[in-house]
């Protein structure tokens, strides 16, 4: 199942997990609304596309601007521009290929300051047909660096109901994410 980004954290605040306020934009119109409904000054502009490294992404189209797919705005006229570039323009990512993907929908989020940057993603591994947490304290916007230079910073960590002792393993490699994952795995499994 793919979802967007703006998808994943509406289920995740149904469970709890405290997300940053954000409006989903489909018209490059409802971009100053959306704006103007987040409490800002800083607004983070983001394109929904099932791939990753959509920050470092590149669009296609020279009136998308030469800004990847995710932009700061400081203002609600600049999200309303930002919208009008990334709409309906071909972004290209690492995860792609040279194709790109069509930007049909945005995240409008109201922006934050960001103090340390954790990265984790729930998967089901095919081999084992199990859940699988994959967490990193050194994650983020850049984990496919800490992949490629230090992999020893990522930890898989099967789980399921029947074998809690696996958060533990969590709690030595991954401090602070394991409440995250106790609050997440419910909103995964629906």
């Amino acid at each position: 199942m793919n979802i967007h980004e703006y998808q994943a954290k509406a289920l995740l605040n149904e469970f709890g997990v405290a997300i940053s306020k954000g409006v989903p934009v489909l018209k490059a119109a409802d971009a100053d609304a959306a704006a103007k409904a987040l409490p800002g000054p800083v607004w983070v502009v983001k394109s929904q596309i099932h791939a990753g490294g959509r920050g470092k992404g590149k669009f296609k189209e020279a009136s998308a601007g030469d800004k990847g797919g995710v932009r700061i705005a400081k203002s609600a006229a600049e999200v309303s521009e930002f919208a009008k570039q990334m709409l309906g323009a071909t972004l290209v990512t690492i995860q792609t290929g040279p194709a790109g993907k069509q930007v049909n929908r945005l995240y409008i989020e109201d922006g934050s300051d960001i103090d340390k940057e954790f990265y984790l993603s729930i998967l089901v591994d095919r081999e084992t047909s199990r859940v699988s947490f994959v967490v990193s304290t050194e994650g983020g916007v850049n984990i496919e660096d800490v992949a490629h230079n230090t992999p020893e910073k990522i930890v898989e960590i099967e789980f399921n109901d029947a074998e809690k002792d696996m958060f533990a393993k969590s709690v030595e490699a991954v401090k602070g994410l394991v409440d995250a994952c106790k609050t997440i795995n419910p909103a995964f499994a629906k």
